[in-house]
């Protein structure tokens, strides 16, 4: 459009003086962004009909009045990552798959002040794209980003993505993230790293005093810090002050009075992070001289991961393994050796290393102790989380045979039993690990075999009896089993559990629990829902409301044959699986059935039959 035909839209419309740039701007040529059909270019424009004539991808040659459209367009600099998709499509395609760090790297080169906010990128990257590519492809693409040292990332929301003037050093963009983050856990961890590299980078090491007085200031605030990562703090500042001449004992919070404040030394040491084990272990014997090995066996039975293995080193590079040793031996007679010690000493049972202190641990003693264990995490447990103590009973094909080596036939069907009954394994693991006991036990067979090779039953329930057995097991599963693994863990602590009464009654109710347990498993898998629509008035079956006679007596009682966990004998409900509602079944109106109670015969003679549903009573 010429000078012309501008001022005449304007004269016409004085409100369009505003857009006289962007209408000035609509040439030939020239590509543009419409917000309901997207991509277009401007191919003309027609004086006869007033209007410009636009290509868009779904609308070519489509007319549009400049004075109205103005508002409507967004039109596109030729150096837009859009029009480029266009004009030069290979290269930006390239981009999208091999670079794409480059291509945000490219878009902010082009933009305003070379940055923009997370939602103007986004959008723009999302036209580009397309919705459904752009989620996993920008999921990725902003992690590369963090490592891209020509772009400044937001840390916040509202902080924009900024192509810098010129590309910043790893350690000098930890160095601004170190002053600019205000967490003081985020805060400890970049002092560590900066600490880490200060040794050879020049820069960093001279701006260690300033680190220094930030990281101090974090660690006494601790806000949001538990123990362990406040002491994790202090070990870094305390590095950072043996560098800078400074006494790390003078300066408060000092890590033995973090010690001191803890209120379980056990919860402190499960949190420790990787790699500070070692120095957490150290620090207990300065700040306990005199009671550092019992303080460190404490530590050591309630242990878990990386901190069993620490500690166990630390305290045989003290010739203090024959200690261990002992405790090893005492814990397992008393069934108080938890899972991750077990883990330890079945991945070192065969360790030259460490002979003496697994030495007679290997046994069925040992193997009861591994399957409470796994069985006590698996009911913990609330997602789909691995057990190691199951995984390598599983792995090691030498383990089972190992710990049975001694046993009875009496004692391995018990272990056995005890297998059955695990929540650690799943049905396939279960029979694999079974084959081991009954390739040294063959009468073990009995036990696996039983009822599994008979063939399960459907069972005809109705939706409130399924109910009630429902809330029954979510009551055993959520309350009485976990009460019951309570009661086995404060019985276990009373001492030796062979003249335990506690325990062994604990472990009773346990067994009582489990079958109960498996038992409803087992009944849900053959249950199926009737509502007991499908009986009809002419021949007995599940919903049928049956009056019959003594031959004998000329007694006259009415029973409703209901589903299999129906019983009411107050209102004469009875299940379809007790020996009447078995005799019952099928038979019609004038027909006679036999049943035996306490050795009396007794014959009944049907005199009506009718629905449930049809009697308006309900269960």
């Amino acid at each position: 459009m010429d000078k012309d035909v501008i001022d005449t839209i304007i004269a016409k419309q004085p409100g369009m003086k505003r857009l006289r740039s962007k209408l000035e701007a609509m040439q030939p040529g020239t590509y543009c962004m419409h917000r309901s059909w997207g991509f277009g270019q401007i191919k003309a424009y027609d004086e006869a009909q007033d209007k410009l004539i636009i290509d868009f991808d779904d609308k070519p040659g489509h007319p549009m009045d400049p004075a109205f459209c103005a508002d409507k367009l967004e039109l596109l600099d030729a150096s837009s990552v859009l029009v480029r998709l266009r004009t030069e499509p290979e290269v930006i395609n390239e981009m999208i798959k091999k670079r794409p760090t480059d291509l945000v790297a490219d878009i902010l080169a082009h933009h305003e002040n070379q940055s923009a906010s997370p939602t103007e990128l986004e959008n723009l990257l999302t036209r580009l794209l397309g919705p459904t590519k752009f989620k996993k492809w920008w999921t990725a693409t902003k992690k590369a980003l963090v490592k891209d040292p020509r772009i400044a990332t937001p840390s916040r929301k509202t902080d924009p993505y900024l192509l810098r003037d010129e590309p910043l050093k790893p350690e000098q963009e930890i160095l601004e993230d170190f002053y600019m983050v205000k967490q003081p856990k985020k805060k400890i961890a970049l002092a560590e790293k900066l600490y880490q590299i200060s040794e050879n980078v020049e820069e960093i090491a001279s701006d260690l005093p300033n680190i220094f007085e930030h990281l101090t200031e974090a660690v006494k605030d601790a806000m949001g810090l538990n123990y362990a990562e406040r002491l994790h703090g202090v070990w870094v500042r305390n590095d950072l002050a043996r560098h800078l001449d400074e006494d790390p004992e003078l300066i408060e919070p000092t890590s033995k009075s973090l010690i001191l404040g803890a209120n379980d030394l056990n919860e402190l040491a499960s949190e420790i992070p990787n790699g500070y084990h070692k120095r957490f272990l150290d620090l207990l014997t300065r700040v306990y001289p005199e009671d550092w090995k019992s303080v460190l066996i404490d530590i050591l039975k309630n242990s878990e991961g990386k901190m069993t293995s620490e500690c166990i080193s630390f305290l045989v590079e003290r010739d203090c393994g024959e200690m261990v040793h002992e405790h090893f031996k005492r814990w397992l007679n008393e069934q108080n050796l938890k899972g991750p010690v077990l883990y330890w000493i079945v991945k070192n049972r065969n360790s030259r290393k460490f002979a003496k202190l697994v030495d007679g641990m290997v046994g069925t003693r040992m193997l009861n102790a591994i399957l409470y264990a796994i069985d006590y995490e698996a009911l913990q447990s609330t997602g789909n989380r691995r057990i190691q103590l199951a995984d390598v009973l599983s792995d090691d094909q030498e383990l089972i045979p190992d710990m049975l080596a001694d046993a009875n036939d009496e004692v391995a069907r018990d272990l056995a039993q005890g297998l059955i009954l695990n929540q650690g394994f799943e049905d396939l693991t279960k029979k694999s690990l079974l084959a081991r006991f009954i390739k040294r036990f063959p009468s073990i067979q009995n036990l696996v075999s039983g009822e599994a090779e008979q063939k399960v039953d459907e069972l005809i329930v109705s939706q409130k009896s399924l109910d009630d057995r429902k809330a029954e097991y979510e009551e055993l599963i959520n309350k009485k089993i976990p009460e019951n693994k309570e009661a086995i863990e404060v019985a276990r602590e009373h001492g030796d559990l062979r003249e335990n009464a506690e325990y062994k009654m604990a472990r009773q109710d346990q067994e009582t629990l489990m079958a109960r347990k498996a038992l409803l498993e087992k009944d849900f898998n053959r249950a199926r829902v009737t509502t007991f629509e499908e009986v009809s008035a002419d021949t007995v079956g599940i919903g049928s409301i049956v009056v019959v006679e003594d031959t004998a007596s000329g007694e006259v009682q009415e029973y409703a044959l209901l589903g299999a966990w129906d019983s009411a004998p107050e209102q004469s409900i009875m299940s379809y699986k007790t020996p009447l509602g078995q005799a019952l079944m099928n038979k019609h109106v004038g027909d006679t059935v036999q049943t035996e109670i306490d050795n009396t015969v007794y014959n009944w003679k049907i005199k009506s039959i009718s629905r449930w549903l049809d009697s308006g009573r309900t269960l």
